[in-house]
């Protein structure tokens, strides 16, 4: 009996489709992808990632090994999760893992993609990569800044001490992020544009633009934002719903950046066009606004490009400074044995008569030991800002496709039992004569990257975490509260772009040094 044309018809095209699909399968490459869990369809592996990525990560890591392959929702992801895995995706095959995802942190509170640490693979992010290294990183520019670093250090020991003299609890958070702040405004901006006064500079009187607690506000929001793990960037036909509220939040918070900023560059359009030919630069925004006048530039700078980059300039360094000296106190106040040797250290080398100087760090050993091991333990960026793959390549004999995210879990780095002796435990000595740096090429401690993709501001980082603690812990002594013992400090995290301590340190401080090196009378 012959068929009704309907069914003629649905046949002849299931046929169709059938022998589609199985030349398009034939002709697509079959992959040896790492070891991972199975996804579900849709969310993938969503599913197992907790209110702390870079545990669950770890977690997983322990289970499928150190290369390990994920499907967050549908965009496919490696995970490197030791030293040898991370060593062959940031030096090995770093031009391959050179490109960023772009994900909707990059577009919203970046100046779509316009700053330093976001930039899609180009010419772009190389000059802007040139501009930093050369202009303001460069060793010269940061030695042009050392009495900044240290004024605002002097600063804030001037403040520990003002509110240690009625022997009350200080939160440690709100003077570390006040120091590192006034640093990076001052090298950055020029001068204090958050301040709780008035601030009066050169050619007559300031105000400040915002607040300390707004402006802090808003920063830890661009830094929640920037870590959180958005629907819409893994599974993007549902990226419209902003089914968790981030992009309109991420809006938000990058019109109040913006305003700020636009405060920023008027300023010192203003003062660029006052001083006429008598103008000199004084400031890194001075230096990027001159850039963008040049017209020998491979790719002309914006004022969005300025902006971005200066944003990127401030918010880089201001939390993760000062949550890597507030996590060091915490692991000391926790190891009182360490503390103690760090204090001898700095009576044997520096004495009590004098604050200590960035001249003298190079002769502080163990307060390096100190920082290299709590960026160990509490890196900065637990799992670094992500990279993309620009092609096919092979990784101990796994095929990564173009387009895969990597992702390096420097936190789970720093705790595998292959790279260290009881990882779990804070040991400063561990580092004390070794060699192993955090200049990207010692694998097992890369908390600011390696490869293309490193931080840019590591050197500036260094100076005033060093500075800074060494000064802390050279003019106090430091003990927790009454009824507080080290099993009752909790040293649990917040996962964001920078990782501070869920709960903000609370210490007793009680000065060591004479009244005089804190007043500066």
């Amino acid at each position: 009996m012959a068929l009704p044309p309907w069914a003629a018809f649905l046949t002849v095209v299931l046929i169709t489709a059938f022998f589609l699909k199985a030349i398009v399968s034939s002709r697509r490459r079959t992959y040896n992808l790492p070891p991972g869990p199975k996804p579900w369809p849709i969310i993938g592996n969503l599913n197992l990632i907790g209110d702390l990525p870079h545990r669950s990560i770890h977690e997983l890591s322990k289970r499928h090994g150190p290369l390990m392959h994920l499907r967050l929702g549908s965009l496919p992801v490696v995970v490197a999760a030791s030293a040898e895995m991370a060593k062959s995706f940031l030096k090995t095959h770093d031009a391959v893992f050179s490109d960023r995802p772009s994900f909707a942190a990059g577009k919203h509170t970046a100046y779509n993609f316009s700053d330093i640490l976001l930039p899609p693979y180009g010419a772009y992010w190389r000059q802007a990569r040139r501009i930093c290294a050369a202009e303001l990183f460069s060793a010269k520019r940061l030695e042009l800044f050392e009495d900044v670093r240290g004024d605002e250090v002097r600063a804030m020991l001037r403040g520990l001490r003002e509110a240690s003299s009625g022997g009350g609890v200080v939160r440690l958070r709100d003077y570390l992020r006040m120091a590192t702040l006034g640093v990076i405004s001052r090298v950055v901006l020029g001068r204090k544009y958050v301040e709780v006064e008035e601030d009066v500079g050169e050619g007559g009187s300031h105000a400040p633009v915002m607040a300390p607690a707004e402006f802090m506000a808003m920063l830890h929001e661009y830094f929640e934002l920037n870590g959180v793990f958005n629907i819409g960037d893994f599974i993007p036909w549902l990226e419209w719903l902003d089914l968790q509220g981030y992009v309109r939040r991420m809006k938000r918070t990058a019109k109040m950046l913006d305003w700020f900023l636009e405060r920023v560059l008027d300023e010192h359009n203003v003062r660029r066009r006052l001083e006429g030919d008598k103008f000199v630069v004084r400031d890194m925004v001075d230096l990027l606004l001159q850039l963008a006048d040049d017209p020998n530039l491979e790719v002309k700078l914006s004022r969005d490009n300025v902006k971005a980059i200066t944003q990127d300039l401030i918010v880089g360094a201001i939390d993760t400074s000062s949550n890597t000296m507030e996590w060091a106190v915490s692991e000391l106040l926790n190891n009182p044995e360490f503390l103690t040797r760090a204090t001898k250290e700095l009576d044997n080398l520096i004495g009590g008569n004098r604050l200590v100087t960035e001249k003298d760090l190079p002769h502080l050993s163990y307060i390096e030991a100190i920082i290299k091991e709590t960026m160990r333990k509490h890196p900065p960026a637990p799992m670094l800002a992500p990279h993309l793959s620009r092609e096919d390549t092979s990784i101990d004999g796994y095929d990564i496709p173009a387009g895969t995210i990597l992702l390096v879990n420097v936190w789970s780095i720093g705790r595998d039992p292959t790279s260290w002796d009881a990882p779990e435990k804070f040991q400063p000595e561990r580092f004390v004569g070794s060699k192993i740096d955090m200049k990207g090429q010692c694998f097992e401690l890369v908390p600011f990257g390696s490869g293309r993709r490193m931080c840019p501001g590591y050197s500036l980082g260094m100076k005033v975490m060093a500075l800074g603690l060494a000064n802390l812990l050279h003019s106090f002594s430091w003990s927790l509260p009454d009824g507080v013992s080290k099993k009752k400090l909790c040293m649990d995290e917040i996962y964001q772009l920078a990782m501070p301590r869920k709960i903000p340190l609370e210490a007793i401080v009680q000065p060591r040094l004479p009244s005089y090196l804190y007043t500066g009378a």
